[in-house]
């Protein structure tokens, strides 16, 4: 039985680790350059479909709108279910699909089903990425492998930071522009410092402030992002989150919005001045604001908190893993404060089966 002076011990270290992972998933991905050309750098296809199931399906939303914006190619995620079962609703015959199943373990039932669905398809090819090379969606398909992604907690942290931050480099090779790929380096260079800031300003955040809604805010590849922190913080701390569309979010969700509600704006460069509009009004309905952006400004200074994680010159996509660390940890922290072990939520386990 766990006690409460030993919440988090599994949690915390892989929350912590996640820049010697990147880095490492960069360093795997020079071996595996030749994944790149044989899947998602192949001309071949006519698109592009990442799966996953949960914090998995959030990162395929990521990987989708990197690699589309970036390689100029057609991409979706779906959920691996959706694939399994309703692949005719998600799918048009016809085309040369190439799908690329997202899982930790390697070993979810659902992603599992939906490339073994698939295999004696025509015009269906399979790949994946895991952190598992011994999984069996790696003997199912060939899969690009985040070497130190493996975690022993049950919620995802490094692990998906350091797929997502690999396949939108492998995307920054597909897309043949050096400077995508120089981005990665300097994200592996930055996210150490990120990591170490994004601690403390999270457990004083935490600390100083009493919520009881979480709303998070996301447009774009962030919207991916904003997802899995909806679900990291439910995950780890049982509360009522949930995430939107950032612009989306003045269509109606809104009118939840009171004191003690967090509103959390995952801010883009390149929709800055109209999301920040909306983090403005939340603001004056009471909302606690969070701001998480590349750079603070006199645009900011509204929000009741900032985290500044550098890199406003870099485009949004690349930056975006630097965004999660302290989401991670707000979680992570409000877990604790509630008094509740991250390490274990209850009903949940780290690989799903059916």
């Amino acid at each position: 039985m766990t006690t409460a002076h030993t919440y988090g011990q599994l949690t915390y270290p892989e929350i912590s680790a996640q820049a010697d992972a990147l880095a490492a998933a960069l360093k795997q991905l020079e071996v595996q350059k030749d994944w790149v050309d044989r899947f998602i750098g192949n001309p071949a296809f006519d698109e592009i479909i990442f799966i996953g199931s949960g914090s998995s399906y959030y990162q395929a939303q990521t990987m989708a709108a990197t690699y589309k914006k970036w390689v100029g190619r057609p991409a979706s995620a779906h959920p691996s279910s959706e694939i399994y079962l309703f692949r005719d609703a998600a799918t048009v015959p016809g085309r040369q699909y190439l799908l690329v199943g997202v899982s930790r373990s390697g070993e979810s039932t659902e992603v599992i089903l939906a490339l073994e669905s698939v295999k004696d398809v025509p015009g269906w090819t399979t790949c994946g990425i895991t952190c598992h090379e011994d999984s069996k969606m790696a003997q199912l398909a060939e899969c690009l492998v985040s070497p130190l992604g493996k975690e022993k907690s049950t919620v995802m942290t490094k692990s998906l930071s350091s797929m997502t931050f690999m396949m939108q480099a492998a995307s920054a090779l597909a897309s043949g522009k050096a400077d995508l790929f120089a981005e990665a380096a300097k994200v592996v260079q930055a996210d150490a410092a990120v990591v170490q800031a994004a601690d403390p300003f999270a457990k004083t955040f935490v600390q100083n402030h009493e919520l009881h809604k979480f709303v998070y805010l996301g447009m774009g590849s962030y919207y991916g992002l904003s997802q899995e922190a909806c679900l990291k913080i439910k995950e780890m701390s049982y509360v009522w989150t949930e995430s939107f569309g950032t612009l989306e979010f003045r269509h109606g969700p809104k009118s939840i919005v009171e004191p003690g509600t967090l509103v959390c704006l995952l801010l883009s460069e390149t929709a800055r001045s109209y999301e920040l509009k909306v983090a403005e009004e939340m603001k004056e309905y009471g909302a606690t604001v969070l701001i998480v952006t590349a750079r603070k400004g006199d645009d900011t200074a509204f929000a009741d908190a900032v985290f500044e994680t550098g890199g406003a010159d870099w485009s949004d996509e690349s930056r975006g893993v630097l965004y999660l660390p302290v989401l991670q940890y707000i979680g992570f922290y409000t877990a604790l404060k509630k008094n509740v072990d991250p390490d274990h939520p209850r009903n949940l386990t780290q690989v799903v089966k059916i």
